[in-house]
């Protein structure tokens, strides 16, 4: 089957056409996010009105705005006023400052008044990711006039699946699910059905926290409110999963020494992969200087056992490897609530003996493979330092982690390439000085 951007490239707009209204929205998002601006935005232009927003609400927010740049007044004004509040607040934060212009001058005055409240919320904050556009019941209603209020406000809702349960003052008191109104008889009062230990999130709180909160509780939506406890809206599971997505995104990205790239791989020019990825090499690369300074301060022990140089790849590869898997390990289980900072002695003392259990298997395997090739003592050297070497790479690589998150920095950005050059020039220094012990060099 012929893709859309090659029936764009062919000016097949029949085609593109019959293509455009047999696929679903997230497929059509995708192919739009792999073209460039001009293409994407002719392809945009051929849906409907009603299929165009369900397509460029599946876009992120960097696509989103390529395509409302070549849009005329009118079809922009038409598309931005019938996003979701929060979609909406999401593109805004990262556009440029005329498109957020011109965003906000083409809402009504409720729908700027929702945009300008969710932007009002720290960056990556819930507020930022929330739908105040809920359905709040109030606990003394019967269910029958409870499903007549959904029924009356549930369109103008993002969702209703979750319906959070107020007092006169707004102020939460818990959730009934829709299921449990419509399973219920119609006198009875939905006090009577409200579950009041419902987790909630404030809306200050960070995104990912409430996102995975929401995992771990198995819950559609998550009510958000504010410091004295007044309902300002949902948390719904669709943001919370790209929350996550882009947490997790984020992440990986940062472990392997690079930025996260914020928009699709194949719409990215090679300057923009590039500069995703060259900061962090250039600091790896002044790092790894430590390396060298450390092997030129060992010269001499070199030259009285060259035998020493045949095994430093052997040794900083093993010590980096250790250190790069447990700090991976660290990030993850930091990332989903597993350890928590006040866990950090807890994590040394697993990690330092994790580290010599691996350390004392690899030593053997080392000094097998060094008495092939060298004397006992050389081997026996290379056997001792791969099992300090792993333990401290292990210490080492699991506990920047959560030093990291003390000092409010993303442990992710403690990412594997750092930990790997850090064991390397430590690395260096504990072989050489086993070896001097040992050998009497």
């Amino acid at each position: 089957m012929t893709h859309l951007p090659a029936l764009i490239e062919d000016h097949d707009l029949a085609g593109a056409l019959e293509w455009l209204e047999t696929q679903p929205p997230y497929a059509i998002a995708d192919e739009l996010a792999r073209m460039d601006a001009v293409k994407s935005v002719i392809s945009f232009r051929l849906l409907d009105k009603d299929r165009a927003l369900e397509v460029f609400e599946e876009l992120d927010p960097v696509d989103q705005q390529q395509i409302l740049q070549g849009l005329r007044d009118q079809a922009f004004r038409e598309l931005v006023e019938h996003m979701d509040p929060d979609d909406r607040a999401r593109m805004l934060k990262e556009a440029p400052a005329k498109v957020a212009q011109r965003v906000l001058a083409g809402l009504s005055a409720h729908e700027r008044q929702m945009t300008a409240a969710l932007l009002g919320y720290p960056e990556g904050s819930v507020g930022r990711y929330m739908t105040p556009e809920t359905v709040a019941l109030q606990q003394d209603l019967t269910v029958a006039q409870a499903l007549e209020t959904v029924r009356r406000r549930g369109a103008r809702a993002e969702t209703i699946y979750t319906l959070p349960v107020v007092d006169a003052g707004r102020r939460l008191t818990g959730i009934v699910e829709l299921r449990e109104l419509v399973l219920s008889e119609p006198e009875t009062m939905v006090a009577a059905l409200v579950v009041t230990e419902a987790p909630k999130a404030r809306a200050t709180e960070r995104a990912e926290d409430a996102a995975r909160l929401m995992r771990e509780t198995n819950v559609l939506d998550l009510p958000v409110v504010d410091s004295e406890d007044r309902l300002v809206g949902l948390l719904t599971s669709d943001d919370a999963f790209e929350v996550i997505e882009a947490a997790d995104t984020e992440d990986v990205a940062r472990q392997a020494g690079a930025e996260p790239l914020e928009r699709h791989y194949m719409s990215a020019s090679v300057f923009q992969l590039s500069r995703t990825r060259v900061m962090w090499l250039m600091l790896l690369l002044v790092a790894a200087i430590l390396t060298v300074m450390v092997t030129r301060a060992f010269e001499g022990e070199l030259e009285s056992v060259t035998q020493l140089a045949l095994f430093i790849p052997l040794l900083i590869g093993a010590g980096g490897n250790a250190g790069a898997q447990a700090a991976t390990a660290a990030v993850r289980a930091l990332a989903v609530g597993e350890v928590r900072v006040s866990d950090l002695l807890k994590v040394i003392w697993r990690e330092c003996r994790t580290g010599l259990l691996l350390g004392s298997m690899l030593a053997v395997v080392g000094l097998l493979v060094g008495s092939l090739f060298v004397g006992w003592d050389v081997a026996a050297v290379i056997a001792l330092t791969l099992i300090v070497i792993c333990a401290w790479a292990s210490t080492v690589g699991g506990t920047m982690p959560l030093l990291a998150k003390r000092l409010r920095i993303d442990p992710a950005v403690v990412s594997a390439p750092m930990v790997t050059t850090l064991v390397d020039a430590t690395g260096l220094v504990i072989y050489f000085s086993i070896a001097k012990v040992i050998l009497g060099i």
